[in-house]
């Protein structure tokens, strides 16, 4: 059997390793839980995964960084598998550190401000969007979808708010004349008349 021999004669020569030398990021000293990061910081980190929108970089603590597509090159990044793999050790640079929320916003550019990167928080909006004027009120918009009544006694949500009351015709619809042709609308019912 050649290929249990060719095992034993590789296993008698010990120094050789057939593998890629196996590298790891150099995390920093002092860096050990989210807040010790500060945004400004260039850290060395491993790449856990990548999805469409970006990659996620381990640091050192125990939660992962994301780098957003638009952050890992300066130019257009189609795909982020284009840029970066699981596995790959790159150089970061933090944006932003939310500790409530424990996210972590990193870029590849290393050049790039922290402070004029970072998206603004939620919840205020930005300072070039200017306000919506208000919309004039259509007249008679009110009546219709807002649950008033229109001529017929409906609520405008195609449903008769008279319905079920015995003594109330019917309204004035194609159902109703088809019905009153047909003689089924309740006129020709001597109960009906009686009541």
């Amino acid at each position: 059997m050649p290929t249990v021999t060719d095992i034993v004669r590789e296993l008698e020569k010990p120094g050789r390793d057939p593998r890629p030398a196996f590298q790891t990021a150099a995390f920093t000293e002092g860096v050990e839980k989210i807040g010790d990061l500060v945004p400004g910081m260039v850290l060395e980190g491993q790449v856990t995964n990548v999805a469409a929108f970006g990659a996620f970089v381990d640091v050192g603590v125990h939660q992962d960084g994301l780098v957003h597509v638009s952050a890992l090159s300066r130019t257009y990044v189609k795909d982020p598998r284009e840029v970066v793999k699981p596995g790959d050790i790159v150089r970061v640079k933090v944006l932003d550190v939310d500790v409530p929320r424990k996210r972590i916003s990193l870029t590849l550019r290393l050049d790039d401000d922290a402070a004029s990167i970072a998206a603004p928080k939620r919840g205020g909006a930005p300072a070039s969007r200017p306000e919506r004027p208000e919309r004039p009120e259509r007249p008679g918009a009110s009546e219709g979808r807002r649950g008033g009544s229109d001529a017929r006694g409906s609520t405008g949500r195609g449903r008769d708010t008279r319905r079920g009351r015995d003594d109330a015709p019917l309204a004035n619809t194609a159902l109703a004349d088809a019905l009153r042709r047909a003689g089924l609308d309740g006129a020709s019912d001597p109960e009906r008349r009686r009541r």
